[in-house]
């Protein structure tokens, strides 16, 4: 479960600055994620669910707490932490994307995904954010894989095999029973329209 907070009472800046960090560290993306798709855990759970040594999960907890991105949800020991929703649009003078707990999520499970870190070195974060919205996009049926191919100039095998790593992603992140028609429906119904009109 994910906590909501006023980023405008707190440091824009270094919010900003941290989840840079965050985005450059996959160990510290993966506790935010794992935070992000589950209730409240404590440290030795979030040790026990991504078999961290002891120190440096105390550690990472108190750096992602300072920023800001996770916040203690008891007072009592063992504290319960969870994760702080993160919803930051960057964009520069021809692209724009957006950082989200899926695409944090994405950028963590490069350590443990060959297919996905290779995407990022080949084509960055914001390469990254992009298949992501294609893999939504794909999961709830109005894209396909060639379709992404053309649109970025990729191999149809170079995107499918970054759609089908990040399927997991959106599964976790993206309510995919409130989406509309597959796109299955939508080519179904296209070839009804036709034949009706014959």
């Amino acid at each position: 479960m994910s906590h909501t907070t006023d980023v405008g009472s707190g440091d824009i800046v270094g919010a900003f600055l941290f989840v840079a960090d965050l985005l450059d560290e996959p160990r510290l993306a993966r506790i935010y994620a794992t935070l992000s798709r589950t209730d409240e855990l404590t440290v030795r759970q979030l040790m026990e669910a991504l078999d961290l040594p002891q120190g440096t999960a105390y550690a990472d907890v108190n750096r992602l707490e300072e920023a800001g991105l996770i916040e203690a949800t008891t007072a009592e020991q063992p504290h319960r932490y969870a994760a702080v929703d993160v919803d930051l649009t960057l964009t520069s003078a021809d692209t724009e994307y957006t950082i989200t707990p899926a695409l944090i999520d994405a950028v963590g499970r490069r350590t443990a995904d060959d297919d996905i870190d290779a995407y990022i070195e080949r084509h960055g974060i914001g390469g990254l954010a992009t298949a992501l919205s294609y893999a939504i996009d794909r999961e709830r049926g109005e894209t396909t894989h060639r379709l992404m191919a053309r649109d970025l100039d990729c191999s149809p095998i170079e995107t499918e095999t970054i759609l089908q790593a990040l399927r997991p992603v959106v599964r976790d992140h993206v309510d995919l029973d409130s989406s509309g028609a597959s796109l299955a429906d939508v080519v179904a119904d296209d070839a009804t329209d036709l034949t009706d009109d014959a």
